[in-house]
Protein backbone atom coordinates (compact mmCIF):
# COMPACT_ATOMS: atom_id res chain seq x y z
CA UNK A 1 0.00 0.00 0.00
CA UNK A 2 1.12 3.54 -0.74
CA UNK A 3 -0.34 6.78 0.60
CA UNK A 4 -1.20 7.86 -2.96
CA UNK A 5 -2.49 4.52 -4.23
CA UNK A 6 -5.74 4.66 -6.13
CA UNK A 7 -7.34 7.23 -8.38
CA UNK A 8 -7.62 10.91 -7.49
CA UNK A 9 -9.33 12.90 -6.20
CA UNK A 10 -8.38 12.03 -2.63
CA UNK A 11 -11.27 12.39 -0.21
CA UNK A 12 -9.45 13.43 2.96
CA UNK A 13 -11.61 13.42 6.08
CA UNK A 14 -10.63 16.36 8.29
CA UNK A 15 -10.39 14.94 11.82
CA UNK A 16 -12.62 12.11 10.64
CA UNK A 17 -16.33 12.67 10.09
CA UNK A 18 -17.61 14.58 13.10
CA UNK A 19 -21.20 15.10 11.95
CA UNK A 20 -22.36 12.59 14.58
CA UNK A 21 -19.15 11.77 16.42
CA UNK A 22 -16.52 13.77 18.33
CA UNK A 23 -13.68 14.89 16.07
CA UNK A 24 -10.38 13.01 16.01
CA UNK A 25 -11.81 9.93 17.74
CA UNK A 26 -11.92 6.32 16.64
CA UNK A 27 -15.66 6.69 16.02
CA UNK A 28 -15.12 9.75 13.80
CA UNK A 29 -12.53 7.84 11.78
CA UNK A 30 -14.87 4.85 11.45
CA UNK A 31 -17.71 7.13 10.31
CA UNK A 32 -15.41 8.74 7.71
CA UNK A 33 -14.22 5.46 6.24
CA UNK A 34 -17.79 4.14 6.16
CA UNK A 35 -18.85 7.29 4.29
CA UNK A 36 -16.22 6.73 1.60
CA UNK A 37 -13.21 8.76 2.72
CA UNK A 38 -9.99 7.62 1.06
CA UNK A 39 -7.75 9.22 3.70
CA UNK A 40 -8.02 10.31 7.33
CA UNK A 41 -6.57 13.68 8.33
CA UNK A 42 -5.54 14.05 11.95
CA UNK A 43 -3.23 15.88 14.35
CA UNK A 44 -0.91 14.82 17.13
CA UNK A 45 0.15 16.30 20.45
CA UNK A 46 1.94 14.59 23.31
CA UNK A 47 0.71 13.35 26.69
CA UNK A 48 2.45 13.91 30.02
CA UNK A 49 3.87 10.39 29.83
CA UNK A 50 5.25 10.80 26.31
CA UNK A 51 2.58 9.25 24.10
CA UNK A 52 1.63 10.67 20.71
CA UNK A 53 -2.02 11.69 21.20
CA UNK A 54 -4.61 12.25 18.49
CA UNK A 55 -5.74 15.83 19.17
CA UNK A 56 -5.95 19.09 17.26
CA UNK A 57 -5.84 21.63 20.08
CA UNK A 58 -3.07 21.95 22.67
CA UNK A 59 -5.69 22.09 25.43
CA UNK A 60 -9.10 20.64 26.27
CA UNK A 61 -11.12 23.87 26.56
CA UNK A 62 -12.93 23.63 23.22
CA UNK A 63 -13.47 19.90 22.98
CA UNK A 64 -14.03 18.98 26.64
CA UNK A 65 -14.63 22.26 28.48
CA UNK A 66 -11.56 21.87 30.69
CA UNK A 67 -8.74 24.37 31.11
CA UNK A 68 -5.90 21.92 30.98
CA UNK A 69 -3.34 21.12 28.32
CA UNK A 70 -3.09 17.75 26.63
CA UNK A 71 0.57 17.62 27.67
CA UNK A 72 -0.39 17.92 31.35
CA UNK A 73 -2.36 14.66 31.38
CA UNK A 74 -1.18 11.09 31.05
CA UNK A 75 -2.58 8.88 28.31
CA UNK A 76 -4.51 6.98 30.95
CA UNK A 77 -6.12 10.21 32.17
CA UNK A 78 -6.92 11.30 28.61
CA UNK A 79 -8.66 7.99 27.93
CA UNK A 80 -11.00 8.66 30.85
CA UNK A 81 -12.26 11.99 29.47
CA UNK A 82 -15.73 11.66 27.96
CA UNK A 83 -15.82 13.45 24.60
CA UNK A 84 -19.35 12.24 23.85
CA UNK A 85 -20.79 9.21 22.07
CA UNK A 86 -18.72 6.99 24.34
CA UNK A 87 -15.49 8.36 22.91
CA UNK A 88 -12.28 9.53 24.55
CA UNK A 89 -8.82 10.59 23.41
CA UNK A 90 -6.83 7.89 21.66
CA UNK A 91 -3.16 7.53 20.85
CA UNK A 92 -1.70 7.52 17.37
CA UNK A 93 -0.66 3.91 17.93
CA UNK A 94 -4.25 2.95 18.75
CA UNK A 95 -5.61 4.66 15.64
CA UNK A 96 -3.06 3.01 13.36
CA UNK A 97 -3.85 -0.36 14.93
CA UNK A 98 -7.64 0.10 14.83
CA UNK A 99 -7.60 0.89 11.09
CA UNK A 100 -4.73 -1.15 9.62
CA UNK A 101 -5.77 -0.47 6.01
CA UNK A 102 -6.46 3.24 6.44
CA UNK A 103 -4.16 5.98 5.18
CA UNK A 104 -3.46 8.75 7.67
CA UNK A 105 -2.51 12.36 6.92
CA UNK A 106 -0.72 13.37 10.14
CA UNK A 107 -0.10 16.99 11.17
CA UNK A 108 2.57 17.22 13.89
CA UNK A 109 1.34 19.98 16.20
CA UNK A 110 3.95 19.61 18.96
CA UNK A 111 7.64 18.84 18.52
CA UNK A 112 7.52 16.69 21.66
CA UNK A 113 5.10 14.36 19.85
CA UNK A 114 7.67 13.50 17.18
CA UNK A 115 9.67 10.75 18.95
CA UNK A 116 6.61 8.77 20.11
CA UNK A 117 5.04 9.25 16.67
CA UNK A 118 8.12 7.73 15.06
CA UNK A 119 7.82 4.76 17.42
CA UNK A 120 4.10 4.34 16.74
CA UNK A 121 4.53 4.45 12.97
CA UNK A 122 7.48 2.06 13.07
CA UNK A 123 5.78 -0.47 15.38
CA UNK A 124 2.61 -0.42 13.26
CA UNK A 125 4.71 -0.81 10.09
CA UNK A 126 2.65 2.08 8.77
CA UNK A 127 5.28 4.24 7.05
CA UNK A 128 3.87 3.40 3.62
CA UNK A 129 0.34 4.55 4.51
CA UNK A 130 0.93 7.85 6.27
CA UNK A 131 1.83 11.34 5.15
CA UNK A 132 3.66 13.64 7.54
CA UNK A 133 3.15 17.37 7.50
CA UNK A 134 3.36 20.36 9.82
CA UNK A 135 3.25 24.12 9.67
CA UNK A 136 6.81 24.05 11.05
CA UNK A 137 9.72 22.50 9.17
CA UNK A 138 11.48 21.15 12.26
CA UNK A 139 8.35 19.33 13.45
CA UNK A 140 7.78 17.76 10.04
CA UNK A 141 11.39 16.67 9.67
CA UNK A 142 11.53 15.31 13.22
CA UNK A 143 9.21 12.52 12.07
CA UNK A 144 9.71 12.30 8.31
CA UNK A 145 13.51 12.11 8.44
CA UNK A 146 13.29 8.75 10.23
CA UNK A 147 11.61 7.12 7.23
CA UNK A 148 13.48 7.52 3.92
CA UNK A 149 10.48 7.00 1.64
CA UNK A 150 7.60 8.27 3.76
CA UNK A 151 5.10 10.60 2.05
CA UNK A 152 5.40 14.21 3.12
CA UNK A 153 4.10 17.65 2.24
CA UNK A 154 6.00 20.89 2.83
CA UNK A 155 5.73 23.15 5.84
CA UNK A 156 4.83 26.81 5.33
CA UNK A 157 8.48 27.98 4.99
CA UNK A 158 9.20 25.12 2.60
CA UNK A 159 6.15 25.90 0.47
CA UNK A 160 6.82 29.62 -0.05
CA UNK A 161 9.52 29.22 -2.74
CA UNK A 162 7.37 26.58 -4.46
CA UNK A 163 4.48 29.03 -4.58
CA UNK A 164 6.71 31.83 -5.83
CA UNK A 165 8.04 29.61 -8.59
CA UNK A 166 4.56 28.48 -9.57
CA UNK A 167 3.21 32.04 -9.63
CA UNK A 168 6.17 33.37 -11.64
CA UNK A 169 6.50 30.38 -13.94
CA UNK A 170 10.00 29.45 -12.78
CA UNK A 171 9.85 25.69 -13.27
CA UNK A 172 13.32 24.86 -11.82
CA UNK A 173 12.39 26.64 -8.57
CA UNK A 174 9.18 24.60 -8.29
CA UNK A 175 10.97 21.33 -9.03
CA UNK A 176 13.74 22.07 -6.54
CA UNK A 177 11.29 23.06 -3.82
CA UNK A 178 9.19 19.93 -4.33
CA UNK A 179 12.13 17.54 -4.15
CA UNK A 180 11.18 14.85 -1.61
CA UNK A 181 7.49 15.84 -1.44
CA UNK A 182 4.55 13.98 -2.96
CA UNK A 183 1.96 16.72 -2.46
CA UNK A 184 1.40 20.27 -1.34
CA UNK A 185 -1.44 20.77 1.13
CA UNK A 186 -2.67 24.34 1.21
CA UNK A 187 -5.71 26.57 1.69
CA UNK A 188 -7.24 27.97 -1.49
CA UNK A 189 -6.30 31.47 -0.44
CA UNK A 190 -4.43 33.26 2.29
CA UNK A 191 -5.80 36.73 2.90
CA UNK A 192 -6.15 38.50 -0.44
CA UNK A 193 -3.82 36.09 -2.26
CA UNK A 194 -5.19 33.08 -4.13
CA UNK A 195 -2.82 30.17 -3.69
CA UNK A 196 -4.76 27.61 -5.71
CA UNK A 197 -5.32 28.66 -9.31
CA UNK A 198 -5.41 26.72 -12.54
CA UNK A 199 -1.89 27.94 -13.28
CA UNK A 200 -0.38 26.98 -9.91
CA UNK A 201 -2.05 23.56 -10.05
CA UNK A 202 -0.67 22.93 -13.54
CA UNK A 203 2.85 23.99 -12.58
CA UNK A 204 2.94 21.89 -9.42
CA UNK A 205 1.61 18.94 -11.41
CA UNK A 206 4.35 19.48 -14.00
CA UNK A 207 6.90 19.17 -11.20
CA UNK A 208 5.43 15.81 -10.18
CA UNK A 209 3.41 16.59 -7.05
CA UNK A 210 -0.27 16.59 -6.16
CA UNK A 211 -2.30 19.53 -4.84
CA UNK A 212 -4.56 18.98 -1.82
CA UNK A 213 -6.74 21.87 -0.57
CA UNK A 214 -8.02 22.43 2.97
CA UNK A 215 -10.56 22.81 4.57
CA UNK A 216 -13.43 22.82 2.06
CA UNK A 217 -17.01 22.14 3.14
CA UNK A 218 -19.31 23.90 0.66
CA UNK A 219 -20.34 21.66 -2.26
CA UNK A 220 -19.98 24.52 -4.76
CA UNK A 221 -16.38 25.10 -3.64
CA UNK A 222 -15.65 21.38 -3.88
CA UNK A 223 -16.90 21.30 -7.48
CA UNK A 224 -14.99 24.45 -8.44
CA UNK A 225 -11.73 23.09 -7.04
CA UNK A 226 -12.20 19.70 -8.67
CA UNK A 227 -12.73 21.55 -11.96
CA UNK A 228 -9.40 23.31 -11.40
CA UNK A 229 -7.76 19.89 -11.29
CA UNK A 230 -6.84 19.57 -7.61
CA UNK A 231 -5.96 16.03 -6.55
CA UNK A 232 -7.45 16.03 -3.07
CA UNK A 233 -9.78 17.94 -0.80
CA UNK A 234 -9.56 18.02 2.98
CA UNK A 235 -13.08 18.37 4.31
CA UNK A 236 -15.27 18.06 7.38
CA UNK A 237 -17.93 16.55 5.10
CA UNK A 238 -16.31 13.64 3.35
CA UNK A 239 -19.81 12.18 2.88
CA UNK A 240 -20.83 15.12 0.68
CA UNK A 241 -17.55 15.08 -1.23
CA UNK A 242 -17.88 11.33 -1.81
CA UNK A 243 -21.32 11.85 -3.38
CA UNK A 244 -20.00 14.63 -5.64
CA UNK A 245 -16.98 12.60 -6.77
CA UNK A 246 -19.12 9.55 -7.51
CA UNK A 247 -21.52 11.72 -9.50
CA UNK A 248 -18.69 13.11 -11.63
CA UNK A 249 -17.52 9.62 -12.46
Amino acid sequence: MSFLDGTAPRIIAHRGLAADAPENTLLAFLRALSAGATHLETDIHVSADGTAVIAHDPDLSRIAGRRVEVAQLTMRELRRIDLGHGQAFCSLAEALDAFPQARFNIDVKDARAAPPAVTAIREAKAADRVLITSFATDRRKAVADHFPRIASSPSVPEFLPILAGAKLGIAPLVRRGLRGFVAVQVPERRGPMRIVTERTVERIHAAGAEVHVWTVNAPADMVRLLNLGVDGIVTDRCDILRTLVDGRR
